[in-house]
């Protein structure tokens, strides 16, 4: 379990890690400049992006609604819906419909939900073998890894590691030209798009006014998936869905921007219906398993704003924390500052505490999320949730009242940053303080401090303006 490494140690071997540090500063800047870049070019950026916040808030809002509606409208397209309030519910109806349909191979399409309910290891124990068709998901599959990034799941490795892993893992000569690479996986992909008998999709959105299931992906992949095995079957949260397909449109033309840089993304496809009398393609039967999971959990508490989320991965690439330790160092699905939120939601928050403090709250992610979600808000409403839970040393408790007092008296106040700064600037050298006492040697382990300025910013702005200090 994930659980079993606190998060303290998942960071240190991050940052100790140089190749993933280059990484990630290259990828993650890579992805914010396109995200710079495309909004630059949507006329009323602003506008549209406040339209896309209050599709969502709707949506949330009026989420049962809309979950019967689009069941409803589903059903009469033809899919067959299936509710499951775990992720073993939805793991053994997925194995089950395979198993009723006699598939033995599936082939799937990125999907955020199969990684969180871990489907593929519950494939595997029922017996059918499935196959990520996503590039990065399949290079994650073939080094038994998992992804780093909500967009880019390999966003952690270099083009020269995924080199390595397919002369190892597929057997062809050593290659880190990335059109070469990409060659070689297309080419054992198609393959398996032929041979597969199911095909397992996520969704980006769910339109509770068609029934209809909307994709985007880059690849094409995708469109293989929905469309040439004989069963199609697509697992998503019950919070992914918009009431109308206006509120869809303005959606995506802020997810693609947002998540690759793009206007929109060179696959939209939009999944209906099985295949009918009259189609030349498509599968026969078509199921959507809705699922839960701590979802209406979340709906009920303080960080129901999360569920808004478009899973777009902007947070990620201009956090400070993840661009320097990744995806992995967060210990599940969801990276970043969204699982810092959805993680401890999903999967509760006595376990996962720690997250919500693997942030500085400097509001990076507030200010990139096309939606607008006020992820800083909601980080602290779980510190202060964890903070409840959990009994506090004593030590703890009395400087806090220590604090507070001197803090509420303005003269003692200054009195005491006084006497703390003479004292930081006695232990400094160069301006720099080397090792810090107490508590606050947990700073100075890894990194010096800087030494306080001799004279305050207060004292020179009164000087400067001729008054009294």
């Amino acid at each position: 379990m994930s659980t079993v490494i606190p998060l303290q140690l998942r960071v240190e071997a991050a940052l100790a890690d140089e190749r993933l540090q280059a990484a990630l500063t290259r990828a993650t800047g890579q992805l914010g400049s396109r995200r710079s870049s495309a909004f630059a070019s949507l006329d009323n950026a602003n506008a549209v992006r406040d339209a896309a916040r209050a599709a969502r808030m709707y949506a949330i809002a009026h989420l049962s609604h809309l979950l019967e509606q689009f069941e409803s409208n589903a059903i009469a397209n033809g899919a067959t819906v299936h509710w499951a309030e775990s992720p073993a519910d939805a793991n053994r109806l997925v194995a089950d419909i395979a198993l009723r349909t006699g598939a033995r191979r599936a082939v799937k399409s990125k999907s955020m939900v199969s990684e969180e309910t871990h489907l593929n290891d519950a494939l595997e124990r029922a017996g059918i073998t499935a196959i990520e068709t996503d590039l990065g998901e399949y290079i994650v599959q073939l080094r038994n890894d998992r992804p780093s990034h909500i967009i880019a799941p390999i966003i952690h490795l270099s083009r020269q590691d995924i080199g390595r892993v397919m002369e190892d893992r597929l057997h062809v000569p050593y290659t880190d030209d990335t059109n070469e690479l990409a060659a070689i996986a297309r080419a054992k992909l198609r393959d398996e798009f032929l041979r597969a008998d199911m095909g397992i999709s996520g969704a980006n959105f769910g339109v509770a006014e068609t029934g209809a299931i909307c994709l985007v992906t880059n690849e094409g992949n995708g469109r293989m998936v929905t469309t040439l095995p004989r069963v199609h079957v697509v697992l998503m949260g019950i919070e992914k869905l918009v009431a109308s397909m206006a509120d869809l449109d303005v959606c995506l033309k802020v997810l693609a921007r947002s998540g690759t840089g793009q206007k929109i993304t060179v696959y939209t496809t939009m999944v209906r219906a099985p295949r009918g009398s009259g189609d030349s393609d498509g599968p026969d039967e078509l199921h959507v398993v809705l699922l839960d999971n701590g979802r209406s959990r979340i709906l009920a508490g303080e960080t129901a704003e999360i569920l808004e989320c478009i899973r777009c991965g902007a947070c990620l690439n201009v956090c400070p924390v993840y661009r320097n330790i990744g995806g992995h160092a967060y210990g599940d699905t969801y990276p970043g500052p969204v699982g810092a939120i959805v993680t401890p939601g999903l999967r509760g928050l006595s376990e996962w505490r720690e997250l919500p403090y693997a942030s500085s709250l400097c509001g990076a992610c507030r200010e990139a999320c096309p939606v607008r979600l006020d992820i800083p808000r909601m980080l602290l409403a779980l510190r202060g949730a964890a903070t409840k839970d959990e009994s506090q040393p004593r030590s703890l408790a009395w400087g806090m009242r220590a604090f507070a007092l001197v803090a509420s008296r303005p003269a003692a106040y200054r009195a005491m940053a006084r006497l703390g700064r003479t004292a930081l600037r006695l232990r400094s050298r160069g301006g720099w303080i080397r090792r810090l006492p107490g508590p606050a040697g947990g700073w100075t382990r890894s990194r010096d401090f800087r030494a306080p300025a001799s004279v305050t910013f207060q004292t020179r702005w009164r000087a400067r303006r001729g008054q009294p200090a």
